[in-house]
C-alpha cells in the first residue's frame, strides 16, 4: 500500500495563502504598466468608446485633468495618441511644432511633470488614407516614411516627451529616429520600438477609438500572424539600430515570440495588450461568463511571465485603482 503512495507531493507547497504567496514565481504591479490613452481636439467633453466600455476619448481641453487624475492613481507611464481633425496625404500634423502631437504632449507634462509620457511615433491618425506612412502608387513609401517619422519624432522630444517609440513598422526607423534624435539634442532619450508587431485582427477597436480605418490594409509592412522566425528577425534587426526597448504587440496571441525574444535579448522587453484583447475580456464579463478581476490579472500575469517587463494596457488604471 505505501508504496503506491506519489513520491512527490507538489501540493505541500501549495498548502496554505502565505506558502503560495512566499513561493510565486512571477508579480505585477503597477510599475509595470502602460497605459495608453486617446486625446482627441476640438472635443467638447470626454467620448466614450462603445467598442472598449471603460475607455474615452479625451478632449485636448480637458487633457490637463485627465492626466493628473492618472498620475494621482498611481499609474507611472503613458502613451499618447492623438484623434486628428488635421488630416492630410502626409500626416503632416505629426510634425508640426503647434500640431495636436506636439501640444498633448507638452499639456501632459505640464499637468504632471512626474509622468513619463511616451509618444507613439506614427501616422496613421493624422493620414487622411489611414496608413501609417506615405503612399506612392499604391504602396507605403519606407524611406520617405522614416524621413518623416525623424522629423515626428524630434517634434515629439522638443515638446517634451520621455520616450519615443515608433511603431509604423518600416524598415531603418529606428536608425533615422535614432539619427535625428542624436543631431538635435535628444542622444539621452530612449527609444521603445513596436519591433514585432503582427497584421492582427484584434487591432479593431483601436482604429475605432483613433479614428484610424482605412480602406485596404497593412500586410504590406505589418507582421504576418504566422510568422515567428521573422519577429525574432525585426526584434534583432531593431536592437541592432539602436533600440533602448524592444516591443510585442498584440500580446496575448503571441507569447510564444515574447518568450523566444526574452530568450536571446538582454534588453527591455515591452508588450502591448492591444484593443481586442482588452474588449474581450470586458464583453465576456458583462456577459456574465468570466470573472473579470481574476481573468484580467491572470492575462497580465502571463505576460509578464512569458518574459515581458512592461504591459501596455487599458485595465491599467482598473488596476491602479483596484490593486492586485
Amino acid at each position: 500500500m505505501a508504496n503506491s503512495f506519489p513520491t512527490m507531493r507538489l501540493r505541500r507547497l501549495r498548502c496554505s495563502q502565505v506558502m503560495r504567496d512566499l513561493l510565486q514565481e512571477h508579480t505585477v504591479s503597477v510599475n509595470d504598466l502602460i497605459y495608453p490613452i486617446f486625446v482627441e481636439e476640438e472635443l467638447d467633453d470626454f467620448a466614450p468608446i462603445e467598442s472598449m466600455p471603460g475607455i474615452f476619448r479625451i478632449p485636448e481641453r480637458k487633457l490637463d485633468m485627465a492626466i493628473k487624475e492618472i498620475a494621482a492613481a498611481g499609474i507611472k507611464a503613458v502613451m499618447t495618441f492623438g484623434v486628428s481633425h488635421h488630416k492630410d496625404d502626409t500626416g503632416s500634423d505629426a510634425w508640426n511644432p503647434n500640431g495636436l502631437l506636439a501640444r498633448m504632449i507638452k499639456r501632459a507634462k505640464d499637468a504632471a511633470p512626474e509622468l513619463m509620457v511616451i509618444s507613439d511615433t506614427c501616422f496613421c491618425e493624422y493620414t487622411s488614407h489611414g496608413h501609417c506612412g506615405v503612399i506612392h502608387g499604391n504602396d507605403v513609401h519606407n524611406d520617405h516614411t522614416i524621413e518623416n517619422l525623424a522629423k515626428q519624432a524630434v517634434v515629439a522630444a522638443e515638446a517634451g516627451a520621455d520616450m519615443i517609440a515608433p511603431s509604423s513598422m518600416m524598415d531603418g526607423q529606428v536608425t533615422a529616429i535614432r539619427s535625428a534624435l542624436d543631431g538635435n539634442g535628444f542622444g539621452g532619450l530612449p527609444i521603445m520600438a513596436y519591433s514585432s508587431k503582427f497584421a492582427s485582427a484584434f487591432y479593431g477597436p483601436f482604429r475605432v477609438a483613433a479614428g484610424c480605418d482605412l480602406d485596404g490594409d497593412r500586410k504590406a509592412y505589418q507582421m504576418n500572424p504566422m510568422n515567428g522566425r521573422e519577429a525574432l528577425r525585426e526584434s534583432d534587426s531593431d536592437e541592432a539600430e539602436g533600440a533602448d526597448i524592444l516591443m510585442v504587440k498584440p500580446a496575448m496571441p503571441y507569447l510564444d515570440v515574447l518568450t523566444q525574444i526574452r530568450q536571446r535579448s538582454l534588453l527591455p522587453l515591452a508588450a502591448y495588450q492591444v484593443s481586442g484583447e482588452y474588449a474581450m475580456i470586458k464583453f465576456a464579463a458583462q456577459a456574465g461568463a468570466i470573472d473579470e478581476h481574476r481573468v484580467v490579472r491572470e492575462s497580465l500575469g502571463a505576460i509578464k511571465r512569458a518574459g515581458a517587463d512592461l504591459i501596455l494596457t487599458y485595465f491599467a488604471m482598473d488596476i491602479a485603482r483596484q490593486g492586485f
